[in-house]
Order: structure tokens, then sequence, then C-alpha cells
């Protein structure tokens, strides 16, 4: 099959448009070639990028998707109206039926994050990212106290990436610690962390995929051996189980589930906002 070509044009970052775009392309079983073209907020931008956006039809014999957040209408309209892609409106598609509904006028504003630094949440989401970094990997122990939630699990089974969208998505404070053999052999939990139990969430693996993981970072190793992974995701659950902490498998799963499942159960009010 031809290659085909997404574009998701925005007079912002597209960050909207790409994760929106995305979630309905997954419905697809399609890999197109993904383009983000950000900050199309003037007529010379527009031209620029329908002029790339044609070419790519011509080169590929086929129209492109066109995923656009252009708040602009002059703007948008260039992009209508000259390129030869499928262009879908998500502003138009979604901001006009609600301004109907709600009877008042958008703001038309263009570039949503043009005064994002002066926002509370852009500051606890800075805070959050710091906390998160601070408490990577077990690296302090100081101010759990004031953690929205502290992950668990062995190491590489995904806690430093679902703390970091935590803290940059939802500005949630999470720390995370890896159980090591000492912990598994105490059949205890860290000292450090038994006053915030219930704060921590666990996160498992299947020890097949997590030999696999630990084998591109340590070859050949003890660490990487499947029989030692199998040792310590058993220990891990039947830890997590007899302290009464809620866990789940990362095997399957999305960053994005993972986080959702935490905020659920443990900080239900974060989704809500």
């Amino acid at each position: 099959m031809t290659a085909r070509t997404v574009y998701f044009v925005s007079d912002g970052t597209g960050i909207t448009a790409e994760t929106f775009g995305n979630s309905i392309l997954a419905q697809f079983s399609i890999k197109p070639r993904h383009v983000r073209r950000p900050f199309i907020d003037s007529a010379e931008k527009a031209h620029a990028v329908v002029a790339e956006i044609n070419e790519a039809a011509v080169r590929e014999e086929r129209r492109p998707i066109v995923f656009a957040t252009l708040v602009d209408r002059d703007v948008l309209k260039i992009v209508r109206e000259h390129c030869q892609g499928r262009v879908m409106d998500m502003f138009g598609t979604f901001i006009e039926p609600l301004e109907e509904e709600f009877g008042i006028k958008s703001n038309h504003r263009v570039g949503r994050f043009s005064d994002v630094t002066e926002s509370q949440e852009y500051h606890d989401r800075i805070e959050a990212i710091n906390f998160s970094l601070a408490h990577d990997d077990g690296q302090s122990s100081k101010n759990l106290d004031v953690a929205d939630v502290i992950l668990v699990g062995v190491s590489r089974s995904g806690k430093t990436p679902t703390s970091l969208y935590l803290a940059m998505q939802h500005g949630i404070k999470a720390a995370n610690y890896p159980l090591i053999p000492e912990d598994f052999e105490r059949r205890k939990l860290p000292p450090s962390l038994v006053p915030h139990r219930r704060k921590c969430f666990g996160l498992t693996i299947d020890p097949e995929r997590l030999s696999s993981i630990r084998n591109e970072r340590r070859p050949g190793s003890k660490y990487a051996d499947v029989l030692n992974c199998r040792y310590e995701v058993n220990e891990a659950e039947a830890m997590m189980k007899r302290d009464g902490i809620s866990w789940l498998s990362s095997t399957h799963k999305s960053i994005e589930e993972i986080a959702t499942t935490i905020l659920r159960d443990i900080r239900p009010d974060r989704l809500m906002y």
C-alpha cells in the first residue's frame, strides 16, 4: 500500500491536534506517516504548509489527512480552500455547536498556552515534576508526607515514566521506589514507606517481558536472568498482597491507562476539574 501522510496543523504547539487525531487514527489498522506543523498563525505560514501538503498529495498519489486546530478563520480558510488534503477542522467541529449550546461566543484565542505561565495549575505541574525527579528510583525519602502517590515495584516495571506522566499531565507529586532483593529477604515494605502505605500503588510486569527489558540494559547479567525476574516479580506481588497495596501489571497497558487507574484508586478528585 502506498504510504499516506497525516498532518497535524495548529496555531499552537499541535499537541491537542496530535493527541486527538491519534486517538481517532487508533481505530484503524494503518500506520501513516505523521507530520506535526505547529505555530501556523499567519497567511504566509498557512500557504507554506499548504504547499507541503499538496506536494505530499502528488508524491503519494492520495490526499493526506489534515487534523487542524486553527482558531484564526482566515488562516483556516487558506488551508481548507487551497490544500489537497482531507481537512478535519477540530475546533470548528466542537466549538461552533458549543457556542450555540452555551449561548456565548468562544474566546477565539490563538495558542491556548499563551498565558499558561500565569496560571497556578502550570506552577503546580512544575513543582510536581521537580518532586518526581527528586524522588525517582528511591533517591530520596524526604517529604514523602506531601507525595500524592508512591509507586512501588521491581526495577524496570514502568515506575519512572508513569511518575513523570502523572506529574506533567496531572500535577501529581509522584515518588517511586524500586523493590530490591533485600526487601524481599525481610519480607517487609522498606521502613521509609511503612508510614505512607495508603499512598502506595504497585506496578508489576510479566517476568519474561521484564527479562527482555533488563537484557537491553545489562545483557547476560543475573539482574536480567529470567529466573531472577520471576523471583523478584513473585516476591513483589506477594509483598503488595500482604500489605494491602493495590497494583496492576504494566505489561500490556499504556502509561495513560496506568495513570488513569492510579488516579481512580488514589486521587479520584484529580479526575474532576
